[in-house]
């Protein structure tokens, strides 16, 4: 049974991406960040799978947590087949960069970069022992073009360098049987987030060119797509899943 680490897999993109996972046969490590008692919640809703699943504590920012989540994931399941890098900090407060404090800056930079380049240190020897490997992780619209996005430099600027970071790891590891890829999501928000796709279709979105809101179910399906063993020959790639909607020049 193929193992995928999900990281703050317990809300929004995250728990739909967990639990596209174990609905189709994968165990699971999930990773999170605070216990507000959602981790209690889905240990409920996914009885059915309290075998297949595991529940990992810690900050994505810390590389000793890192390496924990690791150790746990091995514990769990010999193999590691998927790692999907979905925590990453955001601030809503929209400020120019002249107003950024260090705190802020680090925390983007540390959060949404430093921390793709430890769990990639974490988990590619991993693969690599097994020859298999699907990596995955998530930047913003035309972040493969470093666009500019007033009010979110920090931000942009860390994802913008985990594009390029995504892609060289496609390259280096492409002989060890790892691909490595970017998933953009457009604008998915509230209860959207983890809603189905079905429960999407049932909704009108007049500013997405589609005509309907995107989804956690969305995304969830691109992971999958993406970490299936026969999606060898998509690496070093970076998907948009938009509906189309220009996410950086209509939402400031």
């Amino acid at each position: 049974m193929p193992h995928a680490v999900i990281t703050a897999g317990v809300k929004g993109l995250g728990k739909m991406i967990s639990e596209a996972f174990l609905e189709n046969g994968y165990d699971v490590t999930v990773q999170y960040r605070s216990n507000d008692g959602t981790v209690e919640k889905l240990k409920e809703e996914w009885i059915n799978y309290e075998t297949n699943v595991q529940f990992v504590n810690g900050d994505i920012e810390q590389k000793d947590d890192i390496h924990k989540l690791a150790e746990e994931a091995r514990k769990f399941r010999p193999t590691i087949d998927v790692l999907v890098c979905n925590a990453g900090p955001y601030i809503f407060e929209r400020k120019k960069l002249i107003e950024y404090d260090d705190e802020e800056w680090d925390r983007m930079v540390n959060g949404n970069l430093s921390s793709a380049f430890y769990l990639f240190q974490a988990f590619i020897p991993i693969m690599r022992k097994q020859q298999f490997g699907r990596i995955i992780t998530f930047g913003f619209q035309e972040s493969n073009q470093t666009p500019a996005w007033k009010y979110r430099s920090a931000f942009a600027a860390a994802k913008t360098g985990l594009t390029s970071l995504t892609k060289t790891v496609s390259i280096e590891e492409a002989e060890n049987g790892i691909t490595a890829n970017m998933i953009c999501p457009g604008k998915i928000t509230g209860d959207m987030k983890e809603a189905s796709i079905e429960a999407g279709k049932l909704q009108l979105d007049s500013e997405t060119p589609v005509g309907r809101p995107g989804t956690g179910g969305d995304i969830a399906r691109t992971v999958l797509f993406l970490a299936d063993q026969q999606a060898d020959l998509i690496t070093g790639a970076v998907i948009e899943v938009t509906g189309g909607v220009d996410v950086l020049h209509r939402y400031r």
